[in-house]
């Protein structure tokens, strides 16, 4: 199967976790079961000028990000750390994370969220 890019579904989240503005997502599968029902997130999101996905704690499952471009803040389980295009972030079961574009370049990452 192939899915054109013009094919994925783009949807924008205002304070995504009550963080800043508003976060693109283009979603690149059209559901769990394209992931064998074992995640429910494979997207590309966008996070422009003071945009950011607020603190949460990943309870049942686990999210790893991987930059594709820009600069950021990303919070490891409450540790302030900075990433840069091609580093990737997991964020395991049962700890938390954020991720805030304080810079004036657009930030663009692939999100994977699996379940536990």
């Amino acid at each position: 199967m192939i899915r054109k890019a013009e094919e994925c579904r783009i949807e924008y989240r205002e304070h995504m976790r009550d963080g800043d503005g508003t976060v693109k997502i283009t979603n690149l599968i059209a559901g769990d079961a394209e992931l064998n029902d074992k995640g429910r997130l494979f997207a590309k999101i966008t996070l422009e000028p003071g945009c950011s996905i607020g603190y949460h704690v990943h309870e049942n499952d686990a999210e790893l990000f991987y930059i594709l471009k820009g600069t950021a803040e990303y919070s490891d389980n409450g540790q302030i750390r900075t990433v840069t295009a091609g580093d990737v972030t997991i964020c395991p079961t049962g700890t938390g994370h954020g991720i805030a574009n304080k810079t004036q370049e657009t930030v663009e990452l692939v999100a994977v969220i699996v379940y536990a």
